[in-house]
């Protein structure tokens, strides 16, 4: 990551606006790091809260030119539109529900956009935004900052390359216990937007875990869920939005999985995992121990594998900072995706190739894929699990 292509390709950083993010938000902070960490991007304005006085306050701390200064989003949009030094693209970090919108505007005043998942919260929304993106030929990076992991990035590459052999089983597993106690009784204080369906989308868990999961499963094996037999719902008495979700997969190719999802496990914290099993071996990675991945070929010693260790990929090596033996974590993932989105925003800027290497970043297209199994696990459950296309 020693080189910084966009400088070389544009001469000057990305100039970036944030919406969304203002304090106490935990996203916030980690989208601004990320777009940081490469020095390839400028944050150079943007809107932090819907609240116009908390808009304005919270961008003369970030440090904003005064006449960048805005108290709400159409009047940037407008404002930065009309500069012969405007924004190049824009990062959304807002409650779920006003994603389609913002990052629709965006694309319709020619702005490359970087959105935090789910894409949109209806699969309506998702086909429109998705048919906007690849009208406009502009980029679109969404978020889904595990695939960022460099270890993430080695299991895809070996599926790639045929080292697994033919995928024939799946198993993801998102597990956060952030979400086993009462539900609060006041729905109006910090990020309890997550409580309220018309903000967060009709399933609380799915929009904010399960998209994830199954976002990791399609990018490291490269297939899609065909079909899903589902069962989903609340585990915590009170709760009034979905804590839990599991389903049974197909595959278009045979293979067979197992999906479950929760942030009602009390005590758990951040536990992504997955298991993918082919005809040649098997890849095991967890987000807690995100440096590692176990490859266990047939007939052979289990190996495990490391960033910038023996077996590393191209994808892979690209993607670690630092020497073999040192730790990554989520912050570096993250900046993954925007460090790669920063190379296709320059060069689509400047009229010229991009490298292949940079193009891994989860796009409007794996949106609406993820808006069509939300969609598909909805309908299954309450079809009592019947299996349900995808």
């Amino acid at each position: 990551m020693s080189v910084n292509p966009v400088m070389e390709r544009l001469g000057r950083r990305i100039r970036l606006a944030v919406v969304g993010g203002a304090e106490p938000s935990f996203i916030g902070p980690m989208h601004r790091l990320a777009a940081r960490l490469d020095d390839r991007y400028e944050i150079v304005t943007g809107v932090l809260s819907s609240n116009p006085e908390k808009a304005l306050a919270q961008g003369r701390a970030m440090g904003f030119a005064p006449d960048r200064l805005y108290s709400s989003f159409d009047e940037m949009i407008a404002a930065e539109r009309a500069r012969p030094d405007g924004i190049d693209a824009v990062d959304i970090m807002t409650p779920n529900d006003s994603h389609y919108r913002y990052a629709m505007a965006a694309l319709d005043a020619g702005f490359d956009v970087i959105c935090d998942k789910p894409m949109t919260n209806t699969l309506e929304e998702a086909e429109l935004l998705a048919k906007k993106a690849r009208e406009t030929g502009l980029v679109f990076c969404l978020t889904h900052n595990y695939t960022g992991y460099p270890m993430v990035r080695q299991a895809r590459a070996m599926a790639a390359a045929g080292e697994l052999g033919e995928i024939r089983l799946v198993q993801v597993e998102y597990v956060q216990g952030g979400n086993a106690g009462p539900q609060p009784a006041n729905l109006t204080g910090p990020r309890t937007w997550k409580f309220d369906p018309a903000k967060a989308g009709p399933s609380r868990v799915m929009g904010d875990i399960g998209t994830h999961a199954h976002n990791l499963l399609r990018f490291i094996t490269g297939l899609e869920v065909s079909e899903v037999a589902s069962d989903m719902g609340s585990i915590v008495p009170g709760h009034t939005v979905d804590d839990w979700a599991g389903a049974l997969l197909r595959f278009p190719n045979g293979a067979r999985g197992n999906f479950w999802v929760t942030q009602a496990a009390a005590g758990v914290e951040n536990c992504l995992r997955i298991r993918v099993s082919g005809s040649k071996g098997s890849v095991e990675w967890m987000q807690e121990l995100p440096q590692r991945l176990d490859f266990k070929p047939l007939g052979a010693p289990a190996e495990v594998r490391t960033p910038n260790g023996p077996g590393s990929h191209p994808l892979t090596r690209r993607s670690s900072r630092i020497v073999a033996g040192h730790p990554e974590g989520f912050p570096s993932a993250f900046a993954n995706l925007f460090s790669d989105a920063a190379e296709a925003i320059a060069a689509r800027r400047a009229g010229t190739t991009c490298d292949p290497l940079a193009l891994h970043f989860p796009t409007a297209e794996d949106g609406l894929a993820g808006m069509r199994f939300v969609s598909a696990v909805i309908a299954s459950s309450k079809a009592n699990g019947a299996w349900t296309k995808c």
